[in-house]
């Protein structure tokens, strides 16, 4: 037999308006009567009916998060930081997967809606449109890691310049002059603050800005793959290369080894995100960490502590930091 909020209400010796505004928090509830109706809710076993509060214009303990490529290490990792603070606060966390298309997210938001989700962390990078936008229009919402090109008062992301400048920082530091950097997508706004940060550190070093070694892939480890070999086809000498992300490395590592350059004997190589892959590479991969997990609690904690209506903005950016590791060799070192 279900029980209802009426059970509840006739044990504990109150009105049913009662223990509805002490189960929802909303009004006041003396505490002696509060005491009352949690004994009466543990001892029948109610289990409050989601929908219902939901069709009552009430949360319903439901938040989503959209990503681009579930398959990228980066995003399970950030999808668990946001499922850790969602367990933490016994609210379901419900995942979609956008594969960087604005029409999919547009019909998965229309969905999530209908689903009365309380709010969706959604990771950018989008091409913006008046759908999309039509489609979060009113939705809690914080992004995560990449602009969205729309208006958001809630937004958490590493800081990408800084990351793109410690990483050639380093490979400056040990020597090099000549550093490739194989890019994100042009179109994505940490693929352009990384490249930023790097052509920062170049000019600050007094180094040549050379357009020519810096080629444009897509983040995966074929595009990082491709990318390398268009830059061995310059015929453009570099004694070292930055690439935008971990996954991108593994791809031009593997080009370097077929074109028979050693890593680091012959080609230092630094990435960017440090997933949990990096270190298990031979050679281990030097990286820029970014708190990838923590990135997911911060953006969790924003929806369900700050992203109400009347909340106050807040955009938070958080530290990267260099990992050493076997890939990247001073030049004074080689063989």
């Amino acid at each position: 037999m279900t029980v209802t909020i009426r059970d509840i209400a006739a044990d504990a010796g109150v009105s049913v308006a009662t223990v509805s505004r002490a189960l929802s928090g909303n009004g006041r509830v003396g505490e002696a009567t509060r005491a009352r109706i949690t004994e009466a809710v543990a001892r029948l076993g109610y289990q409050p009916n989601d929908l219902a509060r939901s069709l009552h214009g009430g949360a319903t303990g439901t938040i989503a998060v959209l990503v681009p490529d579930i398959t990228n290490p980066f995003f399970p990792e950030l999808v668990a930081g946001i499922q850790a603070v969602a367990n933490e606060r016994e609210n379901l966390l419900l995942l979609c997967q956008t594969g960087e298309d604005a029409s999919t997210a547009v019909r998965e938001l229309r969905h999530l809606r209908r689903k009365r989700v309380d709010g969706v962390v959604l990771v950018g990078g989008l091409a913006p449109d008046d759908a999309l936008g039509g489609a979060l229009a009113g939705m809690p919402l914080v992004t995560v890691d990449r602009d969205t090109g729309l208006p958001a008062r809630w937004s958490v992301r590493a800081d990408h310049r800084s990351g793109g400048r410690i990483a050639t920082e380093h490979l400056v530091e040990l020597g090099h002059e000549r550093i490739a950097h194989v890019a994100g997508p042009a179109r994505l706004s940490v693929a352009q603050e990384r490249l930023a940060g790097h052509q920062e550190a170049l000019a600050a070093s007094g180094l040549e800005v050379d357009d020519a070694l810096v080629v444009h892939g897509d983040f995966g480890e074929a595009g990082g793959y491709d990318a390398l070999r268009t830059l061995l086809r310059r015929r453009r000498e570099f004694s070292a290369v930055f690439c935008s992300n971990d996954l991108a490395a593994v791809g031009a590592l593997r080009a370097l080894d077929e074109a028979g350059f050693r890593v680091p004997d012959d080609v230092s190589l630094v990435g960017f995100d440090d997933i949990h892959l990096a270190g298990y590479l031979r050679p281990a991969l030097t990286t820029v960490r970014q708190p990838i997990h923590e990135l997911g609690r911060r953006a969790a904690t924003l929806l369900l502590e700050h992203a109400v209506p009347g909340g106050a903005e807040r955009h938070e950016v958080l530290e990267v930091s260099l990992v050493r590791r076997d890939s990247a060799r001073s030049v004074r070192g080689r063989r």
